[in-house]
């Protein structure tokens, strides 16, 4: 699952481009095979006088993401998958004028259920069930 907690200055997006960008996190990892529904992102709204980075007030984005679904050994291929993220983020933020800073936490897979259910294994024919029916199926 991954799980974005999308901090941001009020009223600099708009519901859709919430639903936009939502959308756009949650067909990046579809495509990697993750079922949809294991997508999660969070909007925070703050006061523009409750933002600070490095001590002044500025219109910036801090993203948050938790990786549970999946996690990467290989320093190359975090470092790709962060420039993705990245690009992924630039037209909601960077390309609006709006500071922007993120960072992954990795999350054991054994820490988390959804539906009450542990996920199946990566990439297993029961994963491709949950992604095909867009829900947990227990197993």
């Amino acid at each position: 699952m991954p799980l974005w907690h999308i901090y941001h200055p009020a009223d600099t997006l708009t519901a859709e481009d919430k639903q936009d960008f939502a959308k756009d996190i949650t067909a990046y990892y579809a495509r990697f095979g993750l079922p949809e529904f294991y997508a999660v992102a969070l909007f925070h709204e703050v006061p523009v006088d409750s933002f600070y980075v490095g001590g002044v007030s500025i219109p910036a984005v801090r993203i948050t993401i938790d990786h549970l679904a999946r996690q990467l050994d290989d320093p190359d291929l975090r470092k790709h998958m962060s420039q993705r993220l990245h690009d992924l983020m630039a037209p909601y933020t960077l390309d609006r004028g709006l500071h922007l800073e993120f960072n992954i936490n990795e999350v054991p897979r054994d820490t988390w259920m959804i539906g009450g259910l542990f996920p199946p294994p990566p990439g297993s024919h029961i994963e491709r069930g949950w992604a095909e029916a867009n829900k947990p199926i227990p197993y």
